[in-house]
């Protein structure tokens, strides 16, 4: 089985006494790539040096997330900016608009977040969406930008059909799976059924929303063996095809080379 991780913070301090075991129980169960978003200016060589470490497991984005977008965003993104410029980065991520904890903020989290689509106009590199409470403004801010061409993924998708729909007519646009379709109350396993394979990936957004019968736990990649498990459920397909579709979706999202 092979599995692809994309979007785990497993360069958060959660992780610096047991790394090495980490990546061990993920590679035990096929997971082949881990994909590391950053935060903010602050995490930026957090993300470095663990990919400078394992390079063949980790592949890193740049961004600043919409939680952490202060007054001076300007500067901050300057700082992301010139990161983003060095090699090695495969995505803009995290970015997007959060507005289920400060909708206070929501006019810089707007414009921080369209001026990181413009990088990825620039680059032509995807984007990872954080759209908490927030997916008709995303969505806005896309179609604003340049909805042809930009594309990515929702990341944690949680919403209902009718948003998945929109994300869905945007034609560029996956949906991140994580450990909350595991949840007896999320409604993801409806909503899902209006949704075809080829339009998703899985994450973990490690350490957090740990899969059931994990909730509540330090989430890791070697837990996407129970969202695989859940996919299969819905879809009526084994788990070793879930886990291939939506790897090669993974890979062709973010040009992902595969191993020799």
């Amino acid at each position: 089985m092979r599995i692809v991780d994309t979007h785990a913070h497993l360069y958060l301090d959660a992780f610096d006494n047991d790394l090495d075991n980490v990546i061990a129980r993920a590679r035990a169960i096929g997971v082949e790539k881990v994909l590391l978003p950053n935060i903010d200016e602050t995490t930026v060589s957090d993300v470095r040096q663990t990919v400078d470490k394992y390079p063949s497991f980790f592949l890193p984005m740049m961004g600043l997330h919409p939680t952490n977008v202060r007054e001076d965003w300007e500067q901050q993104l300057e700082i992301i900016y010139n990161e983003l410029n060095r090699t090695g980065y495969i995505a803009i991520g995290e970015i997007g608009i959060d507005l289920y904890w400060d909708k206070s903020s929501k006019q810089r989290q707007v414009a921080a977040f369209e001026r990181q689509l413009g990088w990825s106009l620039e680059k032509k590199l995807p984007v990872a969406i954080h759209s908490r409470e927030a997916i008709p403004e995303v969505i806005q801010s896309i179609r604003k930008t340049g909805k042809k061409n930009l594309f990515g993924v929702f990341h944690s998708f949680g919403g209902s059909i009718a948003e998945l729909e929109e994300i869905l007519e945007l034609e560029n646009f996956y949906i991140g799976i994580n450990g909350v379709v595991t949840f007896k109350k999320s409604g993801l396993t409806e909503t899902l059924e209006n949704c075809g394979l080829e339009k998703i990936i899985l994450e973990t957004d490690a350490p957090y929303l740990a899969p059931a019968p994990y909730r509540g736990k330090r989430n890791e990649p070697a837990y996407l063996k129970e969202i695989v498990k859940k996919l299969s459920a819905i879809y009526q397909k084994p788990e070793e095809e879930i886990a291939e579709i939506t790897a090669a979706n993974a890979h062709r999202l973010f040009n992902i080379a595969y191993d020799q």
